[in-house]
């Protein structure tokens, strides 16, 4: 097996054991990315040469017998909105098209210290703003198993290069379910922490609970080794406060290795919509033959959901809130630099008042109550990760689902966003193909805090439906995608709409 098809956990055991080599980790990992990248378009900005010296130091540590961390040797690309010190980072927009930082994002610190080798920096849409990988400094990621169809957003390019066998891990974001689309989208893990977890200086609107940074990988056991790099605290981010003196995070030990799950002895609720979400007929059948599949593993399992009306309008005014503070002044100024989905965001919030704002903040706040209450009657909830099955990625967004139209560029993203509004864990886990043999992921929700918990299910789905070929994560044909053409030559490659 070439060392980049080797899971995170597998090739930390084996480097460690001086069975692998960190350069040759790394060399395995630029020649899967030379041999399929062209064809879908997930990596964009890479550093081999700084790469290799930083390879070639683990090595050194190793010779002299030091610790080289919990991700020793591990290659990692990182999402292209998340600043990489001496490394190009664009955000996917013309503006910062030759921007390169001077100091690393805190996440992107935290796996280096760990002994992770930063390589690359994966695709996404301008300022994460979007469902569809595309932007016109990159150009669009095709999805793993059909380039001509959407990998999601806005931690596409992630996805995509994780499921092609291009890193054992990947960084990624979540707002409105940035990590779990494209992860479902290309039959690979991707979760979304609690709310501080993983903390962040860089969020504009500190308080906000609505963006956050989390893990990618192929496998339960590699995300929840990530995630435990990942949390932490930090004094910048004030949704990670800590009690003095209280190690209420920094205990990675909390998250891996995972700890095994007794599915026999928690209740299951499932649902295909939230009771809101437009979910197509073609998922809502692909789920529906999930859950008879998973069901009887559990105590119990039901058709339920917490409260969640008003969930569209709560997340549309707290989102449009968010590019209206961080984008404003640039849409304002700099239109022509500004691609259709911040724009439509920053306009949106335009056209909100105060009355608006506290109508959302007053709906969120009862909404996390109705999820909290609800987990007291069930220990897990599942739905699917995303409304509908990859269409072509030359559509800006899906304008209608099943012949209705869609509110927004993101209302077709509402299985995701509803947990966002809650603040609870959530995973996005492969399971199998849906009917047009297209990756099909199961979205797991926790209870407040709950982050171990989803792991625990998750790795125990995971090992149950790993021998049934209907249920065991899928796995793209890269000899097809080694002889495809560039995606590079399709039409609309680089445009904004």
């Amino acid at each position: 097996m070439n060392p980049c098809d080797l899971g995170a956990v597998a090739l930390r055991d084996a480097i460690a054991a001086r069975t692998v080599s960190p350069v040759a980790a790394l060399d395995s990992c630029l020649d899967r990315i030379a041999a399929i990248d062209p064809a879908v378009n997930a990596v964009v900005t890479l550093d081999a040469e700084g790469a290799r010296a930083a390879a070639r130091a683990v090595e050194a540590r190793l010779a002299r017998g030091e610790p080289i961390g919990p991700l020793g040797g591990v290659p990692l690309l990182v999402k292209d909105t998340q600043e990489t010190a001496g490394l190009r980072t664009t955000y996917g927009s013309p503006i910062h098209a030759d921007f390169v930082p001077t100091e690393d994002l805190g996440t992107v610190a935290r796996l280096r210290a760990a002994g992770a080798v930063v390589f690359g920096k994966t695709n996404t849409p301008e300022w994460a703003a979007g469902g569809n990988t595309r932007n016109p400094v990159h150009g669009a990621t095709g999805n793993a198993f059909d380039p001509t169809r959407s990998a999601a957003g806005s931690s596409g390019g992630s996805a995509v290069a994780l499921a092609c066998g291009m890193a054992p891990l990947a960084t990624g974001s979540d707002t409105g379910g940035s990590l779990r689309n494209p992860a479902a989208y290309a039959g690979i893990v991707g979760m979304r922490p609690s709310s501080g977890l993983v903390p962040s200086e860089k969020r504009a609107f500190g308080w906000s609970n609505l963006s956050t940074d989390g893990p990618m990988a192929r496998s339960v056991d590699d995300l929840a080794l990530m995630l435990s790099v990942l949390a932490s605290d930090d004094g910048r981010d004030p949704l990670a406060y800590t009690l003095p003196g209280e190690a209420v995070r920094g205990r990675p030990e909390r998250f891996f290795p995972v700890r095994p799950a007794d599915l026999g002895a928690l209740r299951l609720a499932a649902t295909a919509d939230f009771g809101f979400a437009p979910t197509e007929r073609h998922v809502r059948r692909v789920f529906a033959r999930r859950i008879e599949a998973i069901g009887p593993l559990f105590r119990s399992c039901e058709e339920a959901t917490p409260d969640c009306r008003d969930a569209d309008d709560t997340f549309a005014v707290l989102r449009a809130a968010l590019f209206l503070g961080r984008h404003g002044e640039t849409v304002r100024t700099r239109p022509h630099l500004i691609g259709p989905n911040v724009r439509a965001n920053v306009e949106e919030g335009l056209g909100y008042d105060l009355g608006d704002a506290v109508r959302a903040a007053t709906n969120q706040t009862r909404l996390y109550r109705a999820f909290a209450a609800f987990f007291t009657r069930y220990d897990v909830l599942v739905s699917p990760a995303i409304t509908l099955s990859p269409r072509p990625w030359s559509e800006l967004y899906p304008a209608e689902i099943d012949g209705a139209p869609t509110r927004s560029y993101f209302h077709w993203l509402a299985l995701a966003y509803v947990v966002t509004l809650a603040g609870h864990p959530a995973l996005s886990l492969p399971l199998g193909r849906d009917e047009a043999g297209m990756p099909f992921g199961l979205q797991i929700v926790g209870p407040r805090g709950g982050d171990a918990l989803v792991l625990t299910v998750a790795k125990a789905l995971e090992t149950a439906c790993a021998a049934d070929p209907d249920l065991a994560r899928p796995l793209p044909d890269l000899a097809r995608l080694a002889a495809a053409p560039p995606i590079a030559g399709m039409p609309g490659f680089r445009d904004w709409d």
